[in-house]
């Protein structure tokens, strides 16, 4: 018998809880449902980062993102999440009304959308 991977998460940095707040709640929908201070210790034996970090976690049963808040900056990399969406239009308007600036890109005749967060993480999206 097969078994099967599935992923349990995707965790992301951010520099304001306001804005991932905004970002999850708002525009993608997604319910906060825990608040957690990983302390110095945990996260220098996870992380091998020597300082503590607010983690919130938000969670819809089907997506679940742990965002640790800090401030430092980022720098471009390949690395994009893939969101399922019901509507792009109504994702779009959402977007729009929190002062985000989602783009398309032609591949192959096809148009993908792209949004960038307040922190930078890419997001590829798609309706269903």
């Amino acid at each position: 018998m097969q078994s099967k991977t599935r992923i349990s998460h995707v965790a992301l940095e951010y520099a304001s809880q306001q804005q991932a707040d905004v970002f999850f709640l708002k525009v993608l929908g997604i319910p906060k449902v825990k608040s957690t201070m990983l302390y110095q210790e945990l996260c220098a034996s996870i992380f091998q980062i020597e300082q503590p970090v607010q983690m919130e976690t938000y969670d819809n049963g089907t997506a679940r993102f742990e965002v640790f808040l800090t401030p430092t900056p980022k720098t471009r990399s390949f690395a994009h999440i893939g969101v399922e969406i019901d509507s792009k239009a109504d994702f779009l308007i959402r977007c729009r009304d929190q002062g985000l600036k989602p783009f398309f890109v032609e591949k192959q005749g096809k148009q993908l959308l792209f949004v960038r967060d307040f922190s930078d993480n890419l997001f590829e999206v798609i309706e269903k």
